[in-house]
């Protein structure tokens, strides 16, 4: 089949690829940002096309030729998210019914019964737009993802292992059916080779049915933590809970609210008709304990392929790094350090590529975790999204509040700011050969937006040598330290 993957930068689409590869089928991705795919390791294996689900042209050009559609695109956070995802799928289902496309594949949220929240009710309508598109269509219902690097169990995770002592909301004592995310993918590609009579919705669970809070309690039991002690708390709302796994954990708030919002109601499958036109396994589906030892395992072991942070934040700066004063219209302010380096230009990009996460930034450590505390309570991402791998970066994926906007391995790392500042922010760590060894030089950027932004840049310019002054000490000095 020849498939079109709309989302491939996403934490599903990330990991669908490579499975629909595996399959035997050829893959196209459509991206906004094909530099983002750049360094992926199936990226010479794919077509990779410039597009957006919300520009009719670039779809039309996307979906020539296509068999399957893969929709696993959604604005959960950003405002007015409802109305962007509506004519998204409206322009998507379009542009397939147009192009002769044989079947679309969207993976949605389960639905519940009662009254659906904004998010969910987005989801479900998505869903409906491309089952009445005239174009065959899955609507792969899904409740908690299990696997390492979603969202859901960033926020499982954290919140178990944080805290030993915890109250529990109301909402945690509602039944959730998990399933965990190779089974997803499996269904996901199990779905191109459905008859083309098939236009229907398909509940998918793992075979536990589970209250998040003993969803909590076994993931102590399985990662070896002392028992964990619950508390009811019947007060605690899905807005204050939102607020709470936001200090927590690494899931900003705006990430957090539709998650917990969906566990509001009990999530439990309905049907497995799946299971006929996409068999289950000879061992059977992934039990919610095995689940959370295969996440367990990829992180510890670093093989993280996708992480739920890979997605950009809702208006961060998408253009690139302004040349010139003349760029923004206005004032461009920078902070230019340099030193040499005893170290060879290898042994200085290995630490610059290892900034960030639990390598941290190399100075200063108290100013970092404030300006992260502040950035968060904020609405922010702030610091603990972390890096998705100890060692090597990604064009495109988030280093704690930054983004990856340009890598040249051995050369130029240049990060993205994605925290609550009044303009926006670069950083540049770069190297350069020397005749002794190398030249560490390093560029702080930044547009100011009105007079706060100006205010920002002032109040904080006189920490920047202990920030900036200690972070190319420290990272000269450690690429100078002799191996041990």
């Amino acid at each position: 089949m020849r498939c079109l993957v709309t989302g491939a930068t996403g934490y599903i689409g990330g990991r669908l690829v490579p499975s629909l590869l595996e399959a035997g089928h050829t893959v196209r991705c459509l991206v906004r940002d094909p530099a983002k795919l750049r360094d992926v390791p199936w990226a010479g294996e794919v077509e990779i096309v410039r597009g957006d689900v919300l520009d009719a042209d670039s779809l039309h050009g996307a979906t020539e030729g296509i068999d399957v559609l893969y929709y696993l695109v959604h604005s959960l956070s950003r405002k007015g998210f409802a109305g962007i995802d509506r004519r998204a799928a409206l322009l998507t289902a379009e542009a397939a019914r147009d192009r002769g496309v044989g079947r679309i594949v969207y993976l949605g949220g389960l639905e519940p019964d009662g009254e659906l929240s904004e998010h969910l009710a987005s989801r479900a309508e998505v869903g409906e737009i491309f089952l009445r598109s005239g174009v065959p269509t899955a609507v792969l219902r899904a409740a908690v993802i299990l696997g390492s690097g979603s969202a859901s169990f960033e926020m499982l995770r954290y919140l178990t292992e944080r805290l030993p002592v915890m109250v529990v909301p109301k909402w945690a004592h509602n039944r959730v059916q998990p399933i965990a995310i190779r089974d997803v993918l499996r269904y996901l590609t199990g779905c191109a080779d459905l008859p083309a009579e098939v236009n229907r919705a398909f509940d998918i669970g793992g075979p536990d049915v589970l209250t998040y809070q003993s969803m909590m309690r076994r993931y102590a039991e399985v990662s070896g933590l002392i028992r964990r002690v619950m508390v009811p708390a019947p007060v605690l709302t899905p807005r204050l809970s939102s607020h709470w796994v936001n200090i927590v954990t690494p899931v900003p708030r705006g990430i957090a609210r539709p998650l917990i919002d969906s566990l509001v109601h009990e999530m439990v499958c309905r049907e497995r008709d799946i299971a006929r036109y996409v068999p289950d396994p000879p061992e059977g589906l992934v039990d919610y304990a095995r689940a959370v030892e295969l996440a367990l395992a990829r992180i510890r072991d670093a093989e993280v392929p996708t992480h739920w942070s890979g997605a950009s934040v809702p208006d961060a700066p998408a253009e690139p790094l302004p040349s010139d004063p003349e760029w923004s219209g206005g004032s461009v302010y920078t902070d230019h350090r340099q030193s040499p380096c005893a170290a060879s230009p290898e042994e200085l990009w290995r630490v610059i590529e290892g900034v960030g996460g639990s390598n941290g930034w190399y100075s200063f450590p108290l100013a970092w975790a404030v300006r992260g505390w502040l950035d968060r309570l904020a609405g922010g991402v702030g610091l603990r999204r972390g890096r998705r791998d100890q060692h090597r970066l990604q064009l495109g994926e988030a280093l704690d509040w930054w983004r990856v906007e340009a890598i040249e391995r051995g050369g130029l790392l240049r990060l993205r700011a994605e925290m609550k500042v009044p303009g926006k922010a670069w950083l540049e760590l770069a190297v350069e050969p020397a005749e002794h060894g190398s030249v560490y030089r390093q560029r702080a950027v930044f547009v100011p937006k009105g007079l706060a932004g100006h205010l920002y840049w002032w109040s904080v310019a006189p920490f920047h040598g202990l920030v900036f002054g200690g972070m190319v000490r420290n990272i000269v000095r450690t690429a100078e330290r002799p191996k041990e």
